[in-house]
């Protein structure tokens, strides 16, 4: 099981591009510190973080599907945190995810599925979406719930409860 990447320390002079308020993050961002909330609705996330970072269907705004892992995917978070106008992506996640907050996101997670799915047709019409890859960027989102995710989120719980990563012998907490 892989350890907690805590990605905040290392922002250092990109802090200033995470503006974003956590009253108005997307409901589809995945729990972590990072998350997308008054976004413009350019379409500049995915070229700069398509691994990390999907559109609303609606209003073509911006949202966090999977969190950094690594400094290379800090750094195309960072990068899509700068090309997006309004500076609406948030880095303050952790000081509002409680484990109950968590639980009760992942128990949700269905509905999410369902709007990717509902979604789909409409992103692969739109020249704009396919030529970003967003609908099948919303099947690996989709995947991700059915699978890493979990390991994911309890890695994410147990940083959330003791403020560090787990040791092998530690058990993590259940979702």
């Amino acid at each position: 099981m892989d350890l907690y990447f805590d990605p905040v320390p290392l922002l250092d002079d990109a802090r200033r591009m995470f503006l974003g308020r956590w009253s108005e993050r997307k409901w589809l961002n995945v729990p972590g510190p990072f998350y997308g909330a008054d976004t413009d609705n350019c379409g500049t996330g995915r070229i700069h973080a398509p691994g990390l970072v999907l559109y609303e269907a609606e209003h073509f705004t911006e949202y966090v599907y999977r969190q950094p892992r690594t400094p290379e995917e800090l750094r195309q978070l960072v990068d899509a945190a700068e090309a997006e106008t309004f500076r609406g992506y948030g880095r303050d996640g952790d000081t509002h995810w409680t484990p109950e907050a968590v639980r009760e996101w992942w128990r949700d997670r269905g509905r999410i599925k369902e709007y990717l799915a509902n979604r789909r047709a409409d992103w692969e019409a739109d020249d704009a979406k396919a030529g970003q890859g967003v609908a099948e960027a919303a099947l690996e989102y989709a995947a991700y719930l059915d699978g890493d995710l979990t390991a994911h989120l309890r890695v994410y719980l147990f940083w959330l409860e003791e403020q560090r990563s787990h040791t092998a012998e530690e058990r993590l907490p259940r979702l």
